[in-house]
Formats: structure tokens, C-alpha cells, sequence
């Protein structure tokens, strides 16, 4: 797969195997694509955006369903025209599509959108009131269909996951994806800790601090400004360098950040993020002026 080409020396997260798909090494830094299709910025540059992100190694696109309402779904499937196998594509379901049949009729009309025949990854957006049950007996039929090669889960916290974890079939979840920033640090406190002992990679939306409620000011933070220059790079470059920071010594990365990005300098730096290393005293520093908390806190989420 091309996802797993990606140059060692690059950040990289690896996606676990699963009883039916093997291991994938992804980019430490992907793609979003929430707000495409909406007219914000011209189509045409949309799509270019995602094309430039491929050729810079950006190999992973998240998008969703809820995204334009299938718009930016579009937007992905132009871009990625005559070039299917370059990316590892990830689409999400709406909580209220998650059921049996829904969640296959939803998934055949995003696979329609993005012009494929298969998600390499399948998320429920966030909890809802469809059982998780009949959601998995829909993943798992898509699966053996080879609609989608993986799922994962969107917005759960360390008990909805604990929840989903318990029930058949629930164990292959491959990813959960949460907002996560400088700013906004409640899921280091509980969340990433069950995650790693599960074996299970983040996701982080919104690495640039688009939302949050925890979210600060954070792109003009004197201290954040001072640190990157000192660094010789840009405030943005920063926050997506410390999102996906290994933690520890000798630890693996095992967080995916995937901003958004449709100016075309704004990918060439996202891209080179990936060569940027994150010294201690800068770690320390951050950490001095963004602190963890130190309690469980509500999981921020937009």
C-alpha cells in the first residue's frame, strides 16, 4: 500500500493489524477536509490542495459524510481522480445512519461521493442512540463486503470506548479521533492512556486550534510565537509538531494530526512539519505555559 512507502525517517504512526487487514504505517500529519465543498475557497483550489498534500506525502484524507453533507466527500473525489491507490481514505457516518441497513446505504452513497469502491476507514462521527451493536454488525458486513478495510469511532470518551471495547468485534477498532491541541489537553489526563494500553491510535482534529472549548488564542501566544521562531518555523508547524510529539522516552508516536488546509503554502508547511524536531526545552516550555490538567475533564469536542 503507498501509505506504508512513507520514508522511515519521517514521522509515522502504524495503524495495528487487524484479524483481516495487516499493519499501516501512515504519516504522522494527514489531510482534513472539513468546511470543503462549502464554498469557502474555489473547488479548484480545494481539490489542488489535496493533490499537493499526496505529492508531499500527506497520504491520509479524513472526511465525512457530515462534512457539506457529502460535499467535501465530492471535493476528495476529484481530487483524488486517477489516484485512488496514493491515499489512505477515511470517511465517517452520521450517528443516526450507524444502524444495520442505514449504515450500509451510507456508506455505498460516500463510496458513490469519493468515487471508490472501498474506505480504507470507517468512523461513527460520535455516540448515538443507535446501539453500537447493530453499528458493528454494519462495519463488520461492510467488511466482508470490501466496502471499507477498517472502522474506528469518533468523539468517544474512555467510557463509551471501554463500552464498544466489551462487545464482540468491538476490540478491532482501529482508531478514535478527538479534537486535540495545545489548548486543549483533557485527553491526555485519561483518554490517550487507555488508548495506548489498548493499542489504539488518535486521530487529532482541529491541531491548529480552529475550536475547543478549551481553545486559546493560541496562533498569537507570545510564547508560542517566541518558540517557533527560535526554532525557525512557523506558529502552525509548531502546533502540529507537539500534537504528534512522541510521548516518553523511546515511546512511539501514536497520534495523527489532520488539519485542514486549502492555500497551497499552507500544505507545503504542514507538509514540512514532518522533518521539524521538537526540542526538550521547547517541550518544557509549552508545557509551562499550557500545563496538562491534572483531573479528568469533559471531552472537548465541536
Amino acid at each position: 500500500m503507498p501509505a506504508s512507502s512513507h520514508p522511515d525517517t519521517l514521522p509515522s504512526v502504524t495503524l495495528p493489524a487487524t484479524a483481516h487487514a495487516p499493519a499501516v504505517t501512515l504519516p504522522a500529519i494527514g489531510q482534513g477536509t472539513w468546511h470543503m465543498g462549502e464554498g469557502l475557497a474555489p473547488r479548484r483550489d480545494e481539490v489542488r490542495a489535496l493533490q499537493l498534500g499526496l505529492e508531499r506525502g500527506l497520504t491520509l484524507i479524513d472526511t465525512a459524510e457530515m462534512y457539506a453533507e457529502g460535499g467535501a466527500e465530492e471535493v476528495v473525489g476529484e481530487a483524488l481522480l486517477g489516484r485512488r491507490d496514493e491515499a489512505f481514505l477515511v470517511s465517517k457516518v452520521y450517528p443516526w445512519n450507524a444502524g444495520c441497513d442505514s449504515a450500509i446505504a451510507a456508506c455505498e452513497a460516500s463510496l458513490k461521493r469519493l468515487g471508490t469502491d472501498h474506505l480504507d476507514l470507517y468512523l461513527l462521527h460520535w455516540p448515538g442512540s443507535v446501539p453500537l451493536e447493530e453499528t458493528l454488525e454494519a462495519f463488520e458486513r461492510l467488511r466482508q463486503a470490501g466496502k471499507i478495510h477498517r472502522f474506528g469511532v469518533s468523539n468517544f470518551d474512555v467510557d463509551e470506548l471501554a463500552e464498544l471495547h466489551a462487545l464482540p468485534g468491538g476490540e478491532a477498532c482501529t482508531v478514535n479521533q478527538v479534537l486535540y491541541h495545545l489548548g486543549s489537553r483533557g485527553i491526555e489526563h485519561s483518554l490517550l492512556p487507555w488508548q495506548r494500553a489498548h493499542g489504539m491510535p488518535t486521530m487529532a482534529y482541529c491541531p491548529l486550534a480552529q475550536g475547543g472549548e478549551l481553545r486559546r488564542e493560541l496562533l498569537t501566544h507570545p510564547e508560542v510565537l517566541e518558540i517557533a521562531s527560535g526554532l525557525g518555523i512557523t506558529p502552525t508547524q509548531l502546533l502540529l509538531v507537539w500534537a504528534i510529539r512522541p510521548r516518553g522516552e523511546g515511546a512511539h508516536r501514536d497520534v495523527i494530526a489532520i488539519p485542514k488546509a486549502t492555500r497551497f503554502e499552507h500544505v507545503t508547511q504542514n507538509a514540512a512539519a514532518l522533518t521539524v524536531p521538537l526540542t526538550d526545552e521547547a517541550l518544557a516550555r509549552l508545557d509551562a505555559a499550557f500545563p496538562a490538567p491534572a483531573r479528568k475533564t469533559p471531552l472537548d469536542i465541536v
